[in-house]
């Protein structure tokens, strides 16, 4: 069901409620055990930002333990979404996803098994990332710009292809862009997850991939792949080297995702309080934030009406770019 903003701004209204409530006043008795959701697979960057976060909120007013984290792959990230809404009330079951769930899948998804309007709570952003174009050794090295990439593809057309971590996610919206807007037939190949995607770009089994950054950071480094544009507002700090799409002439493609935690629409409000106090003293620590660096993530924490009205502005934003791109999931 596609939410409306009804739905929205009620659920802005409660989840400004909360931002009210001090740690203190807000204070539960502590779960004995939490576990994270997480729609893509171990070793993804996503992944990091699960277990690292996941690990540091044990002996706060939220869990007495390290959270438990399950990987839910498969269907865009759905499945972890799915699993939320029938989850325990109690705000001992969270999911960690990335906004294209919450604000892109209801343009396209006619069927959508949840609504993120009524279904879900958010808690706290933890990590925003920015999306990169690499192309592998199946594109020649002459290939350094996105325009040389273009003109690459409109010349071999039969290879002209890119991978993103999932059909209808922000990386597929971004390739889809830009061959729609420079009349550039660029076949999109989804894969589940970005690490099989990025290994097939490194094989030469595909030309090119869009999916976050610090995803091709290694093999970038390793000289195994070319990251020739990223889609932050101003460069990567983890690539500084690689200019944006905006300043290569494509300012339509930027876009910076977060990672957010989301529990149940029932969650006591005192324990998403008690969640998002811990979420955020945790991104605060030297260890998290070095250790997301390491995979191109930044920290970054968020009240829960900070992570809504986030929410609801991407999905203001997504939903006439999707109806131009025409991708549903009947597609």
């Amino acid at each position: 069901m596609m939410p409306t903003r009804r739905h929205f701004m009620n659920q802005l209204g409660c989840a400004a409620a909360l931002g009210a409530l001090s740690p203190m006043a807000a204070r539960a008795q502590a779960l004995e055990q939490v576990k994270i959701l997480y729609g893509f697979p171990a070793g993804s960057a996503g992944d990091s930002v699960a277990r690292r976060v996941g690990e540091k909120l044990a002996g706060s007013a939220y869990t007495r333990n390290p959270a438990v984290v399950e990987n839910k792959p498969g269907a865009g990230g759905r499945i972890a979404l799915e699993s939320l809404k029938g989850a325990p009330v109690d705000g001992s079951v969270l999911t960690l996803s990335p906004f294209s769930c919450t604000s892109i899948y209801p343009h396209i998804y006619s069927r959508l098994s949840y609504d993120p309007g009524k279904d879900f709570v958010p808690v706290s952003i933890a990590a925003v990332m920015h999306h990169g174009l690499a192309v592998g050794p199946l594109v020649p090295a002459s290939v350094k710009t996105v325009k040389d990439f273009l003109a690459w593809a409109k010349a071999n057309p039969v290879q002209a292809n890119y991978g993103s971590p999932a059909a209808g996610s922000t990386p597929h919206f971004i390739g889809a862009l830009l061959g729609l807007n420079h009349g550039v037939d660029l076949k999109h190949v989804p894969y589940r997850g970005s690490i099989p995607g990025v290994t097939d770009v490194v094989g030469g089994q595909i030309a090119a991939m869009v999916t976050p950054s610090g995803d091709f950071i290694p093999n970038h480094k390793a000289g195994k792949l070319r990251l020739i544009a990223t889609s932050g507002q101003a460069r990567s700090p983890f690539s500084p080297e690689v200019p944006t799409f905006a300043e290569q002439g494509f300012p339509e493609l930027t876009t910076e995702e977060w990672f957010g935690f989301y529990a149940p629409a029932r969650a006591p409000a005192a324990v998403v309080a008690a969640a998002n106090a811990a979420i955020n003293a945790a991104i605060k620590e030297k260890a998290v934030i070095d250790s997301l660096a390491v995979v191109g993530l930044i920290a970054k924490g968020s009240t829960p009406g900070e992570m809504l009205a986030s929410q609801q502005a991407e999905f203001e934003r997504w939903g006439p770019l999707v109806k131009k791109v025409g991708f549903t999931a009947e597609s």
